[in-house]
């Protein structure tokens, strides 16, 4: 089980690719993500045991140099961030839908976990800025006073970062909506 998630964020491509190996070389992590994402920015996503996710995001951030826009160390990450990101989370049921929408990928991921702690939640999607204008949201469901509690745990970080574009609490979304979610 890995107990730490952590992240840079670019706005070169080239040095992010070149990043994201030195993050590799030095500390035994795994990638989660390592992609371009919009609008024109690369991101750098690794898992690993919070020793080894430090060395590698803090060699990652020192490569990235003037091309740093933000980077993180979440020690102790929510399990359901993983699969949240990577978008192969199912609900176990569905219930009331939390819709929270940042301007900062690593802000996103940092408030989503805070979400999952705070509350009896499941996990739907951490989307990361593809196709997003370089924003990014997570989706989530719960009962509605969970939903609710989530929101407001997730809110409180991208608040303090001044980076929150939106929340939505959805009590009883359509059958129809859950389709095209999934």
């Amino acid at each position: 089980m890995y107990s730490a998630i952590g992240m840079i964020e670019l706005t070169s491509i080239a040095r992010g690719i070149n990043a994201t190996d030195l993050m590799l070389k030095t500390a035994y992590v795994e990638v989660v993500s390592a992609t371009p994402v919009c609008p024109g920015k690369y991101i750098a996503i690794v898992k690993g045991d919070v020793a080894a996710v430090e060395s590698s995001v803090q060699v990652g951030a020192e490569t990235a140099g003037e091309y740093l826009v933000d980077s993180f160390i979440l020690p102790n990450v929510h399990p359901g961030v993983f699969p949240a990101i990577t978008a192969t989370s199912m609900p176990d049921g569905i219930g009331a839908l939390g819709i929270m929408e940042c301007f900062s990928l690593a802000s996103m991921i940092i408030a989503a976990d805070a979400a999952l702690k705070a509350a009896d939640v499941q996990a739907l999607e951490l989307r990361l800025g593809s196709g997003l204008g370089g924003k990014a949201y997570f989706t989530f469901t719960g009962d509605v006073a969970a939903v609710e509690a989530g929101i407001e745990a997730g809110k409180a970080i991208a608040l303090d970062k001044g980076l929150l574009v939106e929340t939505e609490v959805i009590p009883a979304p359509s059958d129809r909506l859950w389709e095209a979610l999934f």
